[in-house]
């Protein structure tokens, strides 16, 4: 019998100075700086060259070009998806215990030999810091393939109660025809799993990676491949979104979506699949981690210097760019003076720079949309009446795409900036009088049509459980003295409700559930030969 032991978490290296783990990344960053890659899609196991192609540049430095990729076209998606469709009966006949030694030798590949290269394509390709990098890239990856093996192992152990006469089973089918999968930017672990979970359980997969995050998504398919992923199971095509969407969700045997990306987005997905309901030969699962504005509640109680941290690390690492970032927080006025000194003085410390300065917290948003978006938040901010700019407002993009981090304290609870998702390193503050906190828990609640991450901090435990209750829903992952952002795989289960997506909980064997379609067999050893039951004899 096989059997998977219960993952640990994969330790985080610290990339301290003169530590071996640091000089073997400095120098894959170098390599990979100063080469320019010609990235193709791969379907059914070929590199395809469309010749339709678009670069791939640093945030931090966007006239150095890492590359070019090619642009898929409707053929080419619906190749991809004919490849999918070829692969599905030899894949779902493949052992489980085969399906997922592909994905633990790819966990151990990453731990080893990967590492560095899939750390230095997120560090240059998608501007993040090398503790963001390691804890996305290498960590969180490696623990998604981990854990995703051992909760399918554990979840095919949950079986029907039998009798003496009577055999029942419960078996974990794939789902019937394909699933896509459409990633995002700013995690590579998210955007290798989104693919990799249906895949582990017999499903076969058409990947859309996003624009700017093609280099890491081009490392991370050919980890899969050398740890021995069979041709079209999984299909990796960048294309432009409308045009892939309108041929993939046309298809008859559309299984399922794995999305992470904009509310808006899944929303108009999950439209046009309702909309081609009727054609279907199944009922799609559509699975999405969308939008988010994740809030501080600070409770008067609260560890003034618990607090200035969390805001600092869940505002502005990985520039805001994380649906659960510390978008927003509510300080009580007996707190304030203390917390805004401490705050700005704290901020004042944030270098902000190239990735390759391993000093540097802070680096650049991802693109030239993301910038002229988040400040015109700014901007806004800078001419309302009620709104004033703490520290930051400043931002350049001659270089690359840097904007300062920015605190705004806002006047008014429904203040642009305190309710919509900005998706930067902007952080708008609601001062509370501390006998409203009642009232204020009420604006933060309903405040946002988001549902994903929020935290309390305060040293009252009755504070602490009243604020929980209260906030039930706000939040599908709730923080308790600690930072809104940071979800660790087989820890905190992640996803939100509302216009934060369908709470599927990546990272458990909640996610794993959503790309199975289970079979009861019942079988019966002494079967019935009469009819007859004994209610119908005679008196």
């Amino acid at each position: 019998m096989y059997v998977i032991d219960r993952p640990v978490n994969e330790p985080v290296h610290s990339y301290s100075p003169r530590s071996p783990e640091r000089e073997s990344l400095k120098v894959k960053l170098d390599q990979m700086a100063g080469e320019k890659l010609d990235i193709p899609c791969v379907i059914d196991g070929h590199e395809v060259f469309t010749g339709e192609k678009k670069s791939v540049v640093m945030p931090h430095d966007h006239r150095h070009i890492l590359g070019t990729y090619h642009l898929a076209g409707e053929g080419e998606v619906k190749k991809a998806i004919d490849a999918a469709r070829k692969a599905k009966p030899e894949w779902e006949a493949l052992g489980w215990q085969d399906r997922a030694a592909i994905f633990l030798k790819a966990a151990d590949l990453l731990s080893g030999p990967y590492r560095s290269t899939l750390n230095a394509a997120t560090m240059l390709g998608q501007s993040k810091s090398v503790y963001q990098a390691e804890i996305d890239s290498a960590c969180e990856l490696i623990d998604f393939f981990r854990f995703n093996a051992y909760f399918y192992q554990e979840l095919m152990k949950q079986q029907p109660l039998s009798t003496s006469a009577v055999w029942n089973q419960l078996e974990s089918r794939p789902l019937e025809g394909f699933v896509v999968a459409i990633t995002p930017f700013n995690f590579t672990a998210i955007a290798g799993n989104l693919p990799a979970a249906p895949a582990l359980l017999g499903n076969t997969v058409v990947w859309k990676p996003s624009d700017t995050q093609v280099l890491s998504a081009h490392y991370t398919m050919k980890l899969l491949m050398e740890a021995g992923l069979p041709p079209g199971v999984i299909n990796l095509v960048s294309a432009d979104a409308p045009e892939f969407g309108r041929v993939a969700l046309s298809q008859k045997d559309l299984a399922g979506i794995h999305f992470t990306g904009s509310t808006a987005t899944f929303r108009t997905l999950w439209k046009n699949v309702g909309e081609n309901i009727a054609s279907y030969a199944t009922y799609p699962r559509l699975v999405g981690e969308t939008g988010g504005k994740g809030f501080v509640f600070v409770d008067p109680t609260a560890d003034v210097d618990v607090v200035v941290t969390a805001l600092v690390r869940g505002a502005f690492e990985y520039q805001g760019q994380k649906c659960s970032a510390a978008s927003r927080a509510y300080i009580p006025r007996s707190l304030w003076k203390g917390i805004q000194e401490k705050l700005l003085a704290e901020v004042k410390t944030i270098q902000t720079g190239d990735v390759r300065d391993f000093g540097n917290f802070v680096n650049a948003v991802i693109d030239e949309r993301a910038f002229n978006k988040i400040t015109g938040y700014i901007d806004y901010a800078k001419k309302s009446p009620d709104a004033q700019i703490l520290c930051g407002g400043n931002a350049n993009r001659e270089v690359g795409y840097f904007i300062e981090p920015t605190v705004i304290v806002a006047s008014q609870p429904n203040f642009k900036t305190l309710v919509e998702e900005i998706f930067g390193p902007v952080l708008t503050i609601y001062v509370y009088d501390d006998a409203k906190k009642d009232e204020t828990l009420a604006l933060c609640d309903q405040a946002s049509p988001y549902s994903l991450t929020g935290a309390v901090i305060a040293q009252d435990r009755r504070a602490v459980a009243a604020i929980l209750k209260r906030l039930r829903y706000t939040a599908g992952n709730f923080y308790i003295n600690d930072k809104p952002t940071g979800a660790i795989v087989g820890q905190q289960p992640f996803g939100g409700g509302r216009a934060s997506g369908t709470n599927d909980k990546a990272g458990s064997a909640l996610n794993l559930t959503r790309w199975l379609s289970p079979r009861a067999l019942k079988e019966t050893f002494n079967p019935a030969k009469d009819y007859r039951y004994p209610f119908l004899a005679k008196e």
